[in-house]
């Protein structure tokens, strides 16, 4: 990306973040909550997760036998079934059925698969007049604009906005103004276009094989309405909605609504196999009863490849058939709360599975206008109801991007010379700089301090910013002369007699060349709780590639770091970690990188340097080895978005008390910072207004200490509050002569 274009995209931010971000931050932070509030009341949440993991699994394995047997069932049901290609001929086909019907209106209730072909605008091209009948999705008809998020289409629209749009359309004889008088005018102009309809549409979050029952999950009565006012139904559904049986849908119903919506169970849970026998109404005859109306119905359901087959066929893209489209992926994301789906989202999907949905149905072009707002968090991995792992699939494509695309204007040279292990079309200029910044904090060190004065030098600052886009607001973390590894080799050896446990530390690439005093504090709190202790050479971990979506490059990394650490766990030693990003790549990522030994053995032994304080304490070290207080003492405390994910947060506020400090931990789960994400200029100012909800809180908090276990999160921190937090274990680390 140029210049220009870091420019235009973090102009387009300011302008969701002051136009949207209000109302989208409001709706989908209450909708998280819920979701946290709702699964809590599950005993058995986790054993959901995985039976509907199983189902989905099963069906995308047995898609094609499935298909045909659906198929098999609905015709039996006196309906249609036609599978499309693409969008243009799902659209053809529905245009037939309406020319078929004479049909002047089609009333449609809320279908991404719809939005995704574009059925409105073939419609109404050939003077089909087109209703939606969803309040969100109505709105957005009203206001000629495309939906912001999955379930909530209209989540950026405020209710003051939404009166005034409906206000200057229609000219009611009394404004409105509240969110009755809204839905009741809504209802009334709704229900007209309802009456008059020729045909129905509508999705189907679910298709039973062995019934032909589709499953409608709702939160209005629109849905039943435009099933059955109309004598002619069409159901537009990708191919992957289908499920084995009626039985497979109840593990998705105790989870769809919680985990989209906070919602234990939605306002309608239609289950309908079509044709449905109930009779037409006639409008105009109101004297007639419902019962005596005529029950001769036409049904279509009209299944959509688009893109899916081919999805099933790719490795990586299959996981996203799994998809229930929830939109718990959106609602936990920080970027996204800030900035919605207008910004985090592309032809038709928003959130972090829209990466996926958007590169198997549009292309990687497409997917790429966004694919770098996933931060690869992992948040959204805990809150998907199907457990797909949206960071890798997000990953892969961005990896896919990098090597598609074209040759930057400066490409030529660094092709070849830089020391990634990337071919191709390669990543740009900025994923390029990022993705090496082991070989850049070597160059640090080696000349701090002047690289240091160098790097935050105003002119340094403006051309970095102009041709690779770092943003000039951000300082740069200050390199030392002497690295972790340089010094743990020179010192005395501590090598207890009779340890309690044998430690490797992992020199990871920020703790080994620029926070080397957090690092000598973890060593000296391991050390003082009887490990033995070493700090071996080691590559990084490969974290900064990977958040470019430099796979071979990140691999290259993990295949090194297995070397140099799988020794030592084959010797009985135990791998503990500072940063919890660089534990989240031992455990979790380089499941995708190594083989399945060299990843188990590193995962099944690797431990957050708090979590193995933690151990060796309730395993009889003695606690009083470590710093106390004297006196009360408080902690603000910020835990890292992995380490939260991975369970590992309640450790280090446990060990934290127990050494005499009262400890109020954060509300807000992101620090927006993601490594590298907040120093890119085009991310700078979400960055910081995902921020801002953490300095805000712990601004108000009149504590002793701020700290914080991400090294990201630490940098953060210092640039909202202006003062440097401290890790945990520096507050843990008995005094040191070294």
């Amino acid at each position: 990306m140029s210049s220009k274009g870091h420019e235009a995209k973090a102009a387009r931010i300011r302008e969701l973040l002051e136009t949207e971000g209000e109302a989208v931050a409001a709706n989908t932070r209450g909708f998280n909550t819920g979701r946290y509030e709702s699964v809590a009341k599950l005993d058995d949440y986790q054993r959901l997760r995985q039976e509907a993991r199983e189902i989905k699994e099963d069906a995308i394995e047995r898609l094609p036998e499935l298909l045909e047997e659906l198929t098999e069932a609905v015709e039996a049901n006196g309906g249609t079934v036609y599978v499309a290609e693409d969008a243009a001929d799902a659209n053809r086909y529905v245009a037939e059925v309406c020319e078929d019907r004479d049909a002047e209106r089609l009333v449609k209730s809320k279908s991404m698969t719809s939005e995704e072909i574009e059925v409105n605008d073939h419609l109404e091209s050939r003077g089909v007049d087109v209703v939606e009948t969803d309040l969100g999705e109505w709105v957005l008809q009203v206001a000629d604009e495309s939906p912001s998020h999955i379930v909530a289409p209209a989540i950026h629209k405020s209710r003051e906005g939404i009166a005034d749009l409906f206000n200057e359309r229609f000219q009611p004889d009394e404004p409105l103004e509240t969110a009755e008088e809204l839905t009741m005018f809504a209802r009334e102009q709704l229900l007209e276009r309802i009456k008059g309809a020729d045909v129905g549409m509508t999705g189907a979050n679910f298709l039973t094989a062995d019934t032909g029952t589709m499953a409608l999950v709702t939160s209005e009565g629109n849905a039943r309405k435009t099933v059955t006012v109309p004598d002619t139904h069409i159901a537009v559904a990708g191919v992957e909605k289908i499920v084995p049986s009626v039985e497979d849908l109840q593990p998705f119903v105790e989870l769809i609504g919680r985990s989209g919506t906070g919602q234990d169970i939605t306002s309608y849970i239609s289950l309908l196999t079509p044709p449905v026998e109930s009779p037409t109404v006639d409008f105009d005859d109101p004297e007639t009863p419902i019962t005596d109306g005529p029950s001769d119905r036409e049904f279509h359901l009209v299944l959509i490849d688009n893109g899916r087959l081919a999805m099933r066929e790719d490795d990586t893209l299959r996981e996203t058939l799994y998809c229930i489209r929830c939109s718990a992926c959106s609602n936990t994301c920080a970027n996204f709360q800030s900035v919605g789906g207008h910004a985090f989202g592309g032809e038709t999907y928003s959130g972090g599975i829209a990466t996926g949905w958007e590169a198997g149905v549009e292309g990687l072009d497409t997917a790429a206008e966004f694919n770098d707002l996933c931060t690869g968090c992992s948040r959204c991995v805990e809150a998907c109801p199907v457990k797909i792992d949206i960071p890798w699939i997000n990953t892969v494509v961005r990896d896919r991007i990098n090597r598609s695309g074209d040759p930057g204007q400066f490409d030529f040279l660094v092709d070849g010379l830089t020391p990634d292990a990337e071919s191709g079309g390669g990543p740009d200029l900025q994923k390029r700089l990022f993705g090496n910044f082991e070989t850049l904090a070597k160059l640090g060190s080696t000349f701090a301090p002047l690289s240091n004065w160098v790097a935050n030098a105003g002119p340094v600052k403006g051309l970095l910013e102009r041709t690779v886009g770092v943003d000039r607001r951000r300082e740069f973390p200050a390199f030392q002369r002497e690295t972790l590894v340089e010094w743990f080799e020179d010192r005395d050896s501590l090598v207890p007699a009779d340890p309690e446990r044998k430690a490797v530390f992992y020199p990871d690439v920020y703790t080994n060349h620029m926070l080397v005093e957090r690092g000598k504090a973890a060593v000296r709190t391991l050390e003082a709780l009887g490990a033995e202790v070493v700090v071996p050479r080691a590559p990084g971990a490969g974290r900064a590639p990977l958040s470019q979506g430099m796979i071979a490059t990140t691999r290259s990394k993990a295949e090194r770091v297995a070397d140099a650490l799988g020794p030592y766990v084959e010797d009985g030693y135990d791998v503990v970690v500072l940063e919890p990003s660089d534990l989240a790549m031992f455990r979790e990522d380089y499941e995708h990188l190594l083989p399945e030994a060299e990843y188990e053995l590193l995962a099944e032994h690797s431990y957050e340097v708090v979590e193995y304080v933690y151990g060796l304490v309730a395993n009889g070290a003695d606690a009083d080895a470590l710093a106390s207080v004297d006196g009360p003492a408080s902690v603000a405390y910020h835990s890292h978005c992995q380490q939260r994910t991975m369970g590992l947060a309640e450790h280090t506020v446990a060990v934290l008390e127990e050494r005499g400090y009262d400890v109020t931990t954060s509300d807000v789960e992101c620090c927006g910072m993601a490594g590298s994400f907040g120093y890119k200029e085009q991310y700078y100012d979400l960055s910081m207004d995902v921020g801002e909800n953490l300095g805000e809180q712990f601004r108000a908090l009149d504590v002793d200490h701020v700290v914080a276990s991400g090294t990201s999160c630490t940098d953060q921190l210092e640039d909202l509050l202006g003062d440097p937090p401290r890790h945990p274990v520096e507050l843990l680390a008995p005094d040191g002569g070294d």
